[in-house]
């Protein structure tokens, strides 16, 4: 489907029960709808909402402009956990990469595969985080995740599925703790609530007051969050 020039992905689905539209974080529309909802139906909830989504495409450039490129070199600043940490090049260290000393030390000898050392890292680092956080939230919950993974995710920062697993991406421990708690907070929420209706907001304002603070961190820092 197009708007004007603007391609859109639309994804049925029997969980959902209205038409949603989203931003991704790649600038792609994308359009979730009941299974059940016509082509037309589709097309009327887009054309409805066409001025909030090129208010939203403006917006997304206009954040995208802080987009950093980052380089394996001395000096460069990685995220992790909200703190920049700055890049120290070394020899025959003990690991590919670790945090010492308010540094990240990466061995020369990996510099070849370092966005990979990198991704390793982020992911054991993130899922031991992850799940010391959920140990401290999920007595708030009375359904329980099955399983927790830490991936590439595309433009989600975390998913839920239908066995009531819960998956984050790896970029997720570059975000302060607080905001980290929010996106499993969020996700926990859906395992009750599978749709972001009313119920689901409701809850989620119950279990966390502030979080939309959390989203608003995200929606201006995500486009950091990267390799």
């Amino acid at each position: 489907m197009k708007l004007d020039s603007i391609h859109i992905d639309i994804e049925k689905t029997e969980r959902r029960k209205t038409v949603s539209i989203f931003i991704e974080r790649n600038g792609s529309v994308k359009v979730l709808a009941p299974i059940t909802a016509s082509d037309d139906k589709i097309e009327a909830a887009v054309k409805a909402k066409e001025y909030q989504i090129f208010q939203k495409l403006a917006k997304w450039k206009e954040l995208n402009q802080g987009k950093v490129k980052r380089e394996f070199v001395n000096g460069q600043s990685f995220l992790y956990l909200g703190r920049n940490y700055r890049l120290q090049l070394t020899e025959n260290q003990d690991v590919p990469l670790k945090i010492s000393g308010g540094f990240f030390h990466l061995d020369k000898k990996y510099l070849p595969k370092a966005e990979k050392v990198f991704k390793d890292f982020y992911r054991a680092k993130g899922l031991h985080k992850i799940e010391e956080r959920l140990k401290l939230i999920e007595e708030k919950f009375q359904t329980k995740p099955t399983t927790i993974k830490v991936l590439e995710l595309q433009n989600r920062w975390a998913s839920w599925t239908p066995k009531n697993g819960l998956n984050f991406h790896w970029k997720c421990i570059m975000a302060p703790v607080s905001v980290l708690d929010y996106i499993i907070i969020h996700e926990m929420v859906h395992l009750k609530h599978p749709n972001h209706s009313p119920e689901f907001w409701n809850e989620l304002d119950k279990k966390m007051p502030n979080y939309r603070e959390h989203e608003d961190w995200l929606k201006r820092n995500g486009v950091k969050m990267s390799l």
